[in-house]
């Protein structure tokens, strides 16, 4: 009898098995699906409270850096009694004030509370821009000029720190493009500020004079925002719950940089730095890239009036100039979070537009149509999106805060360098065509593009060298091996990965098994 119902039992028995094994695995699957929609949310938060202050302070950035170009075709030059290629070193000044201060302050952004370090710069940045409007001579512009450098020097280099301290390595690209593209933003703005403001007549202050108090009061009371809302780091954030600070950390770890709290300067870290090939290759890449910024920006207004256009129609066309470069930055930094072997070929095909315009301009002195120059120069308005491609290889493929920190600094000297160099080829002799400068344009965009191909196959034959020597195949979407040997390649690894205390360490790309290379 007991024989006869023993079939019967075992078949109950697997049935429960089943039905409790798949009972367990649905639980498994709903909570995986609860994490990932937590850290979705958590991600949600963090874009609409870090973006649009980053945007918002980039746009003015970039608004009170260059708002000189438009004063200078509404009376600063004629009113401070600049002379010769006196503009040009107005320009550049500005540069030599963010060169001297650019290593000192990444030091203190890895060492202060950045948020509180960012808005205090930000105070004495508007103070200043305000403070233009009372030059009256060369000097007076030099000196403000000079202490807008130092006090700008602080923004770009926090932001790329805020953007690796929360992101991870296939979003940084694209959020580095969202505010970086506030200067061009800033661009459109300032265009049409100056074309209102442009109008000021029968005043005791001139037009240019109330571009710089507007923007200064403007930049000074954004200042509150930023001391407010911008958390230092995500353990102090109170906007998240503690479970979303977590999953915040855990995601920088697992797919991003690392941690960057509770981090000291190292200095083995500046020297692995230094001996590094890809940071010379990318030194020189800011370098050439910003000669033809930093003399495009500050002479915009002035081409456009060499090519026909009064004061302030030169102001009105630079308005779809500025978006043609907000929607390049967009564009290009999207591409490059999401493609992760696109970045240095996005850098190419942007300079061979750059390169197109420029030869346009160039070769005006053989009469070329007003419509083609136009065409020219608004092609040259996609160079300004090949610096955040830049910054996103600095930011996805140098690991270890001192590390990145030195990077950061050492392309922002470069940045100050090509930008103090930029203007110089502007020669007042040349006006309007100014072929040194377009010459020079060319020929720095050009040697560009071959640096950013030397770039991608060396860290293409670095990846697969890596691959070979560790016996691993690593990821460019991760921090490398975590979690006792895993390497988490998908954001949501985050709910999965049991974290080791070793995990939390400062530790460069060089020494991170696993760690690949964004080409």
């Amino acid at each position: 009898m007991a024989s006869e119902q023993t079939p019967l039992l075992a078949g109950e028995t697997s049935a429960a098995l089943y039905n409790s094994n798949h009972s367990r695995q649905a639980e498994i699957n709903m909570a995986e699906s609860d994490d990932a929609a937590a850290v979705r949310r958590a991600l949600r938060k963090v874009d609409w409270r870090l973006i649009p202050l980053l945007f918002v302070t980039y746009m003015l950035n970039f608004m009170d850096k260059t708002i000189l170009s438009s004063a200078s075709v509404f009376g600063l030059i004629d009113d401070t009694h600049l002379v010769g290629q006196q503009y040009s070193w107005v320009s550049s000044i500005f540069y030599f004030g963010y060169f001297f201060w650019e290593y000192p302050t990444n030091i203190l952004i890895a060492r202060l509370p950045v948020a509180k370090y960012l808005a205090i710069n930000t105070f004495f940045w508007g103070a200043v821009v305000a403070l233009t409007a009372a030059c009256v001579n060369y000097g007076g512009l030099l000196a403000v000029r000079f202490l807008l450098g130092v006090a700008e020097a602080t923004i770009t280099p926090a932001f790329m720190f805020i953007t690796t301290t929360w992101y991870t390595r296939d979003e940084i690209p694209f959020r580095t493009g969202i505010w970086f593209s506030g200067n061009s933003i800033g661009g459109l703005v300032a265009s049409l500020l100056a074309y209102g403001v442009g109008h000021i007549d029968q005043h005791p202050l001139h037009p240019w004079m109330w571009m710089f108090i507007i923007l200064g009061l403007a930049t000074f009371l954004w200042a509150f925002a930023l001391l407010f809302l911008l958390p230092d780091s995500i353990s102090n954030a109170k906007f998240l719950t503690p479970h979303e600070r977590e999953l915040m950390t855990n995601r920088a770890i697992v797919a991003g940089t690392g941690s960057t709290e509770k981090t000291h300067w190292r200095w083995d870290q500046t020297r692995e730095c230094l001996i590094d090939p890809k940071t010379w290759h990318i030194f020189a890449l800011a370098i050439l890239t910003q000669i033809p910024n930093g003399g495009t920006q500050n002479f915009a207004n002035l081409v456009i009036k060499s090519f026909g256009f009064t004061s302030l129609q030169s102001t009105l066309i630079n308005i779809p100039s500025s978006v043609i470069s907000a929607a390049t930055i967009s564009l290009t930094g999207y591409l490059a979070g999401r493609f992760r072997q696109l970045n240095c070929i996005l850098i190419v095909a942007v300079v061979a537009l750059s390169v197109t315009g420029s030869a346009i301009i160039y070769a005006r002195s053989h009469h070329v149509a007003k419509g083609a120059q136009l065409f020219g120069y608004f092609l040259l308005a996609t160079g300004p999106s090949i610096l955040p491609l830049v910054m996103s290889l600095v930011q996805a493929n140098y690991k270890g805060v001192t590390k990145k920190m030195t990077m950061t600094a050492m392309m922002f000297i470069a940045y100050c360098t090509g930008n103090i160099a930029g203007p110089q080829f502007f020669k007042t002799s040349e006006a309007p065509t100014y072929q040194t400068a377009f010459r020079a344009i060319l020929i720095c965009y050009i040697i560009s593009a071959v640096l950013a191909v030397s770039l991608r196959v060396y860290l293409q034959l670095l990846n697969a060298k890596r691959d070979r020597d560790e016996g691993v195949t690593g990821s460019a979407g991760s921090s490398g091996l975590v979690a006792g040997g895993k390497v988490a390649d998908v954001v949501e690894a985050v709910t999965d990965a049991s974290l080791q205390p070793e995990d939390y360490d400062d530790v460069t790309d060089w020494k991170t098994i696993g760690f690949r290379y964004r080409l």
